[in-house]
C-alpha cells in the first residue's frame, strides 16, 4: 500500500497553517517588549465642560448655518412623513404647542371623514435660510424648502380626490423655525409653516 497522499496532506495543511500564522503575525504584530505604554502617552487632563457658545446672531456663521440646516431638513423630512401617515407621536418634540395643535386638528377632521393621505417623499431638492433674528431670548430662523413628493388623497372607498399616486410633484415650503437661547435643549421647534 502507497501512503504517500496522507504524507502530502500533511505537509499541505503544515503550509497552510504556516502562512495563516505569518499572516496574524503580519496583521497584529508581535511583541518586542519595547511597546510604549498607552497610558503615559498621551496627557490625562481633560476638561470634563463643553464650551458652548451661545447662540445668537452674531455667531450664525456659515457652518451655523450649515449644520442648522442639516437639522432642518431631517426634521422636515420627519415631519412631513409623521403628519402624512397620523403619527405626530414622533415629532411632536419637533412642534411648538400652536402647529402641534393645527395639525392634530388637520389630522381629527381627515379622520372624521374617512380621508386617507397617501405620500411617499422623494426628497430634498434644495432648502434656503430666507431669513434669522433674534427677538429677545428666542432665536428664529425661516427656511425655504423645495421638495419632491408623490401625494395623494383617498376618500373611504378608496377613490382618488386629489393629488396622483403616480405623479411626482415638487413642494414649496416656508418653515419657521425658533430655539430659546437659554435653553440646553438643541432641538429647535417648528413655529409656522407656509
Amino acid at each position: 500500500m502507497n501512503y504517500s497522499f496522507e504524507y502530502i496532506d500533511i505537509i499541505l495543511l503544515a503550509m497552510i497553517a504556516g502562512f495563516i500564522f505569518l499572516r496574524l503575525r503580519g496583521i497584529l504584530g508581535k511583541r518586542t517588549g519595547h511597546e510604549e505604554d498607552v497610558s503615559t502617552s498621551f496627557p490625562h487632563d481633560f476638561t470634563t465642560e463643553k464650551v458652548k457658545k451661545k447662540l445668537d446672531e452674531s455667531n450664525f456663521d456659515e457652518k451655523a448655518k450649515s449644520d442648522f440646516l442639516k437639522g432642518a431638513k431631517i426634521a422636515y423630512e420627519n415631519i412631513i412623513t409623521g403628519f402624512s401617515s397620523g403619527n405626530l407621536r414622533d415629532v411632536k418634540t419637533l412642534l411648538d404647542n400652536k402647529v402641534l395643535n393645527q395639525f392634530e386638528a388637520a389630522l381629527k377632521e381627515r379622520k372624521e371623514k374617512g380621508i386617507i393621505s397617501e405620500t411617499t417623499f422623494i426628497g430634498i431638492n434644495s432648502a434656503d435660510i430666507k431669513k434669522y433674528e433674534q427677538l429677545n431670548n428666542m432665536f428664529e430662523v425661516t427656511v425655504d424648502f423645495v421638495s419632491e413628493i408623490i401625494s395623494c388623497v383617498k376618500d373611504q372607498n378608496k377613490k382618488v380626490i386629489s393629488g396622483n399616486p403616480d405623479k411626482i410633484k415638487k413642494v414649496y415650503d416656508t418653515w419657521k423655525f425658533s430655539k430659546d437661547i437659554r435653553s440646553s435643549n438643541p432641538n429647535w421647534l417648528l413655529v409656522d409653516t407656509n
